[in-house]
């Protein structure tokens, strides 16, 4: 496909996917530019995980069309240099057990940037101070909370220093008292122009920190726009819905 530049990061074009008979994303269209921070809402079992492990290609699309800066993704043949400008942090860390907060901060560097040891171990140890995990760089995740364990998992993404950086609902693995410290990583992040997709169950960071908001439900994307438009002025019954739990609940 040829490259068509639009200024967007990201387009997904009717995006579909299929597991066996079930269809778990139906003609998804969204676009992230750079330094917007999208937030994905919605019910358990909507897609919301599906589309971002689809956008990582850890799950392959039945049909339709991811972009990255006008190149189809699926097309460009390299998923591990693709990988390596977008970054992704899963709900359950996926640190490797064995090594170092420092390690886990440095192998991805090396193995996939071709880093040198002295400058990914620079890189690694500049990320996690920012993410104030720096004390930690000889602590082993075992020895670590859920919440120190994901923020070292954000400054893992942010070594690789991506163009774009997924989360997978950082922090619904995580114990209430632990939420905040991540979100508030997270926060830092936005205002510093970091370009975001996350998907999350905590409705006030949807609404104070990203820009661009979409609601799915059952597979579709049900409505998108700004954070005011979704939860001040919501149009569709199922965010209607949707939404009026969360205040009952907040």
């Amino acid at each position: 496909m040829n490259k068509t530049d639009t200024g967007a990061i990201v387009e997904v074009r009717h995006l579909n996917k299929h597991f066996g008979q079930r269809e778990i994303l139906k003609d998804i269209n969204f676009t992230v530019n750079q330094g917007d921070v999208t937030t994905i809402i919605g019910p358990s079992g909507s897609g919301k995980s599906t589309l971002l492990r689809c956008l990582n290609l850890l799950e392959t699309p039945t049909a339709g069309e991811i972009l990255f800066h006008g190149q189809d993704i699926s097309q460009s043949g390299s998923i591990p240099a693709y990988r390596t400008k977008v970054g992704m942090v899963f709900q359950s860390f996926n640190l490797f057990s064995n090594l170092t907060v420092l390690k886990n901060c440095m192998l991805g560097q090396e193995k996939a940037l071709k880093r040198d040891k002295k400058t990914a171990q620079e890189k690694a140890l500049f990320y996690l101070e920012k993410v104030g995990m720096a004390e930690y760089v000889n602590a082993k995740p075992s020895q670590l909370s859920g919440g120190q364990q994901q923020r070292v998992a954000i400054a893992r993404a942010l070594a690789m220093e991506p163009e774009l950086l997924l989360f997978d609902e950082p922090t619904s693995a995580l114990d209430p008292e632990m939420v905040g410290e991540v979100l508030a990583v997270m926060q830092k992040l936005a205002a510093e122009g970091m370009t975001m997709i996350v998907v999350t169950h905590e409705m006030a960071f949807a609404r104070d920190v990203s820009n661009h908001v979409v609601f799915m439900s059952d597979g579709l994307i049900c409505e998108e726009g700004t954070p005011d438009q979704l939860f001040n002025h919501p149009q569709n019954e199922r965010t209607v819905e949707f939404l009026s739990r969360f205040r009952q609940n907040g």
